[in-house]
């Protein structure tokens, strides 16, 4: 049984509660799937340079009238080509493990089920996470961990291990592209059952050699998210 299997056994099973990410109302607002793979042309002309890459996806979402952009989970992209931090490794990595929401920056995050910090850091490189929190979840037997990528510097301020947060709480906002790894502004949300000893970071993009191995660790972030469907692949 793969990761997203067992959440979802969870789920169906006990029926948990579970509270917002980001404030999307169903009835109201449009969410924009954005492809960021090879099938889309348009990236090779604006993914090199961040600035240029976050008016790409503002006018998207402005001209469709769509409130959030959406897309990733297990999502085989093109843009890290000129990220070294994605290139550097004998085998590059391009396989995308969660869940972008793309929206302007300052908007608010919220955790989707009670827990406690887990852990906390500043990823400042170059085309990394910026600012990230994780939360531990614990599920009457089934641990979870959610991350929370491309905050700002200031949502990590004042946190400390152990800090009890509840379900919907606001945790932080989406960072700039100043600190939030030179991305355009938004939220990579990942699910993890196994931190693997890790602190303030867990990969965010796999070698896709390695896309069986995550399945087993790394759950749909969707089944919290809840979002209506799109075409995540």
């Amino acid at each position: 049984m793969d990761a997203s299997s067992k959440l979802a056994a969870y789920i169906n099973s006990k029926k948990p509660l579970i509270g917002k990410v980001v404030d999307f109302d169903t009835k109201t607002d449009r969410l924009l799937s954005i492809d960021l793979t090879e099938n889309n042309t348009e990236l090779s002309e604006v993914v090199t340079d961040a600035d240029t890459f976050s008016a790409w996806v503002d006018k998207k979402m402005r001209e469709g009238g769509y409130r959030y952009g959406a897309g990733g989970y297990m999502e085989n992209r093109t843009i890290y080509n000129s990220r070294s931090l994605f290139t550097a490794d004998e085998q590059p990595r391009s396989l995308h493990l969660g869940v972008d929401i793309w929206g302007p920056a300052g908007t608010p995050v919220y955790a989707p089920l009670s827990g406690t910090i887990h852990s906390f850091n500043d990823n400042n490189n170059y085309g990394d996470y910026g600012p990230t929190i994780i939360i531990q979840h614990d599920l009457d037997g089934l641990k979870l961990f959610s991350l929370y990528g491309h905050l700002s510097r200031k949502d990590i301020e004042g946190l400390f291990v152990g800090q009890a947060i509840s379900i919907n709480q606001k945790i932080g906002r989406f960072g700039g592209i100043e600190e939030n790894g030179h991305w355009p502004p938004h939220l990579h949300f990942q699910l993890m059952l196994n931190m693997e000893g890790k602190k303030g970071d867990y990969p965010g993009v796999c070698n896709p050699a390695e896309k069986e191995k995550y399945l087993q660790n790394i759950p749909d972030p969707n089944l919290l998210l809840q979002f209506p469907p799109v075409n995540y692949r």
